[in-house]
């Protein structure tokens, strides 16, 4: 962490801003890396979903908890991240593994640019989406929530990651809002992969529902907040796994969808 403050020109009398987000990424490392219960979840969640071996997209690394869960199950990881400071710590986490491609980029709907919105003391909210910070504003739960800081980001697409790296075994996505947009960009049927959804944007989670169904027949299941386990026995088709986003009640938050090719 001392390193990752020099990196990021934070000393003890730098701006409120830098000490701030100094703040919320040590938050990060203590929710992602400290709490061992959770983390045993999630792992347990990746290895009944990862094949060993498989190539991972982590889009949305955030500070690389999933990436390093798919790493130790012997996956080829390419790990996407836009936040300057969090990919300083991916980058230290993971920089030296073989096995880990690292990214300091956003991705959507076409490559080009677009603006990120920071959240100096909650990092893992940046967002790209506009939407997603006006369906936040006033929402129940979201009142301290306040996008200080912007800065510009590189954009790539899901289909030029594929075409560089090969079809992946599995994506995960965590990008605030803005997972519409990246599926937008993907024009091939992959065999697994979640997205997040929030219930201030269920309408979102539909049209990532909708565009996976225009791609192949899926079945799907989802998770809540960071319990990392099946809400459901079986999985079902797009329209009930709308329906059941459409019947949380608001305090469930988020959660991932999972969606299987069959």
């Amino acid at each position: 962490m001392a390193r990752l403050a020099e990196d990021a020109n934070i000393e003890d009398h730098a701006s409120d801003h830098a000490q701030t987000a100094l703040a919320g990424l040590r938050r990060s490392f203590d929710t992602y890396y400290r709490d061992h219960a959770r983390a045993k979840r999630m792992h347990a969640l990746n290895a009944s979903l990862v094949p060993s071996g498989a190539v991972v997209f982590d889009i949305g690394a955030h500070v690389g908890d999933r990436t390093g869960s798919f790493l130790r199950l012997g996956a080829q990881v390419v790990a996407l991240e836009p936040q300057p400071l969090l990919f300083r710590a991916l980058r230290r986490l993971y920089g030296r593994c073989p096995k880990a491609t690292l990214r300091a980029e956003a991705v959507g709907a076409k490559n080009g640019e677009t603006d990120l919105y920071l959240n100096p003391s909650n990092p893992t909210i940046a967002t790209t989406s506009p939407a997603f910070l006006a369906a936040a504003d006033g929402a129940e739960g979201w009142e301290a929530e306040t996008w200080t800081g912007q800065t510009r980001v590189p954009v790539t697409t899901l289909d030029a990651l594929i075409e560089t790296y090969g079809p992946p075994g599995f994506i995960k996505i965590d990008v605030e809002g803005h997972e519409p947009e990246v599926l937008a960009g993907l024009s091939t049927a992959i065999p697994l992969l979640s997205f997040e959804f929030t219930t201030i944007q269920r309408q979102a989670a539909q049209t990532c529902i909708d565009r996976l169904c225009s791609l192949g027949r899926y079945q799907f299941n989802f998770s809540l907040g960071e319990d990392h386990a099946m809400q459901l026995e079986t999985w079902v088709d797009g329209g009930e796994m709308g329906q059941r986003i459409d019947a949380l009640p608001h305090a469930a938050n988020s959660g991932d969808v999972y969606a299987r090719l069959v």
